[in-house]
């Protein structure tokens, strides 16, 4: 979802069934034990964005690759250890970034209210921060998740891929409890943010037998795409923003792709079917329609169940 984004690989079998969404969730459980949470977050959002603008796409894409694989845990936040690869060190998470910004909140949470607080909770805010600091919306975040034990580098081939066409993409929004209009309304959340030249080389370079470039691709764009990112790139940073404001949480993205000028396939395949083509519609007409879609999917997808046992006291480590 999301920003600084590498190609990810999708695969179309689980190693193990998404838990169903949680049900025991409140978006006042703190409000007794630890009511100065939000402010704390909040903050330590705010401190990070002064210094780099592309914290909020971090934490928002942070947060997604968190609750796609086993839930809404913060497993995305445990560090490697030994022969164990972590989540983030899998291939499709080695560009998130922000880390230190749930580090910073955890620590200031934990002198307020010590062992109370999940890592998960923490990420969940962060993420709601994020867009709302860009110029989004905010919502009411549901809170008491627990945090996961269990974090292989290996599960993140299950996260949705830029190459991956619309069955693909239903298929694996669906198998955790996502609908169509949360595949779109979700997708917009690439209006923040940038993407490495890797996951769109395949739409501007030998796109297939008789095309070089993908004829979907507006061409004045797609030239300018590969003056950035020629066929043997050697430059690892180099990449494309998302849309023109990168910073700010807008619908534009939307009317990028009814322009033919959005970098992903995943993104083009939205247009690809009636369904999700009319929403890309509706959305890039109303910004307040998008936000209320966008809103009420978040919800949904924070609320993806994991198998929390604990409240970590450092989020990179299990107690």
């Amino acid at each position: 979802m999301t920003a600084n984004i590498v190609a990810l690989v999708l695969v179309a079998l689980l190693y193990f069934p998404i838990s169903s969404p949680v049900s025991a969730l409140s978006s006042n459980y703190y409000d007794k034990t630890c009511p100065q949470l939000e402010t704390k977050v909040t903050y330590a959002v705010q401190k990070a964005m002064m210094n780099d603008k592309t914290v909020p796409a971090g934490l928002l894409r942070m947060h997604f690759h968190d609750c796609f694989i086993r839930g809404c845990d913060a497993s995305v936040l445990l560090a490697s250890k030994g022969k164990n690869k972590a989540e983030k060190d899998g291939p499709p998470n080695v560009s998130l970034h922000a880390f230190y910004v749930i580090r910073n909140a955890k620590k200031d949470v934990e002198a307020l209210c010590p062992g109370v607080v999940s890592c998960a909770d923490i990420l969940a805010l962060a993420a709601r921060d994020a867009v709302a600091l860009s110029g989004g919306p905010t919502w009411d975040v549901p809170k008491g998740r627990k945090d996961g034990r269990i974090s292989k580098a290996n599960d993140t081939v299950q996260l949705p891929a830029p190459v991956s066409n619309i069955s693909e993409l239903q298929r694996n929004f669906s198998q955790r409890g996502l609908s169509m209009k949360d595949l779109v309304a979700l997708s917009g959340g690439h209006t923040l943010g940038f993407a490495h030249c890797s996951s769109f080389q395949n739409r501007i370079h030998n796109f297939d037998a008789t095309h070089d470039i993908d004829p979907t691709m507006n061409p004045s764009f797609a030239a300018s795409l590969r003056s950035v990112c020629p066929m043997h790139n050697k430059v690892k940073k180099a990449g494309a923003n998302l849309d023109p404001s990168p910073v700010a949480f807008d619908n534009a993205y939307y009317k990028m792709l009814l322009q033919g000028k959005s970098l992903f396939s995943s993104d083009q395949a939205l247009l690809t079917v009636p369904k999700t083509k009319k929403l890309v519609s509706k959305f890039a007409a109303s910004q307040k329609a998008f936000e209320k879609a966008f809103v009420r999917s978040m919800i949904k997808v924070s609320r993806i169940s994991g198998a929390g046992q604990e409240i970590r006291l450092d989020c990179e480590v299990v107690n």
